[in-house]
């Protein structure tokens, strides 16, 4: 029942620009066509098409992105859309059962299952190789929930369908799943889209202190 009330709000993504292309998930945050992937799903992007589960295509504009948090919101000319609810992130407990949709390996809506691993992991991951001006934001969810390429800016939902987290990366030796996955909160991914689509970017404070 969670996979069929989740799966119609997941949606695929095939990326073209200048050095390749690529897929990755994402999914429908409101009812007009707002959608969340991953920032790396689309960075360098020139051509976002999004797919729906019904098999329409649509090319996407994207809204902005924010790669401190690896979150990019897009947009897509359509009404009437099956839209993710969202969930506490904040509320879910290590050992719960959670479900993972998205299109590991280009196999187009794929449902996983496992539990939460850990809460508030920092992998170092978001940061790497970008330099100064990206100032990393990770507490992700750890689950066993098995996560491929293709998989990332996917749905990690709770078992009532709630969102509660996007499905960013894998602990691999090998590029392909090793047994453990990480997702951004659903906390920060709702603040990180409702900024971006409000604001044009993300409304951040800084604490004036340097310590030394």
């Amino acid at each position: 029942d969670v996979a069929a009330a989740v799966q119609p709000a997941v949606v695929q993504l095939n990326v073209s620009g200048a050095e390749g292309e690529g897929t990755g998930s994402g999914f429908i945050i409101s009812q007009d066509g707002y959608i969340i992937t991953n920032n790396h799903v689309i960075d360098g992007a020139e051509k976002v098409t999004v797919t729906l589960n019904n098999n329409k295509n649509y090319e996407a504009t994207v809204v902005g992105k924010d790669p401190s948090s690896d979150i990019a919101v897009l947009k897509i000319d359509e009404s009437n859309l099956p839209a993710i609810s969202w969930g506490n992130s904040d509320a879910v407990h290590i050992g719960q059962w959670v479900l993972a949709v998205g299109n590991p390996f280009e196999l187009t809506s794929t449902v996983t299952a496992g539990i939460v691993s850990a809460k508030g992991r920092n992998i170092n991951i978001i940061g790497e190789g970008k330099g100064s001006e990206v100032l990393p934001v990770e507490s992700f969810i750890q689950t066993d929930a098995a996560v491929n390429p293709g998989n990332s800016g996917g749905a990690l939902v709770n078992t009532n369908g709630e969102l509660i987290g996007i499905n960013t990366a894998i602990a691999s030796r090998t590029g392909s799943y090793a047994g453990y996955s990480f997702a951004i909160p659903a906390s920060i991914a709702k603040k990180v889209a409702e900024d971006i689509i409000e604001f044009g970017n993300v409304q951040r404070g800084f604490l004036g202190v340097q310590i030394s």
